[in-house]
């Protein structure tokens, strides 16, 4: 399966830049949860990945008190793409970040739409 990041119309990708920013053994356990992605792709499933909702899934990774979320979706031809991330901080994912995410894959469809 392909991992592609997510880019803003202004080239950012903010899942990029927020594993790039994570600490060094967070930042590892990270990186191997996406090749864990990469490698399995749908059939991930629970404690790594789970649905959220309306096709955006979550990447777990916890180390120590930290825990890292990574929204993503899949797309039509063995394609994942990772939105965004942030540190969990309540039980719950935040409605803001799901949000962002269909936001992200909205914009993310009608761009390669256009071609």
């Amino acid at each position: 399966m392909l991992v592609d990041y997510y880019s803003l119309p202004s080239g950012r990708q903010p899942a990029k830049d927020y594993v790039k920013a994570l600490d060094g053994k967070l930042k590892s356990k990270t990186m191997r949860s996406i090749e864990l992605l990469r490698m399995k792709g749908h059939l991930i499933g629970e404690p790594e990945s789970k649905h959220l909702e309306d096709g955006i899934f979550k990447l777990r990774t916890t180390m120590g008190n930290n825990t890292s979320r990574i929204l993503f979706f899949f797309c039509i031809g063995d394609k994942v793409v990772l939105t965004h991330g942030f540190v969990k901080k309540t039980q719950r994912t935040p409605r803001r970040e799901i949000a962002k995410a269909k936001g992200y894959r909205e914009d993310y469809i009608a761009r390669v739409s256009k071609g």
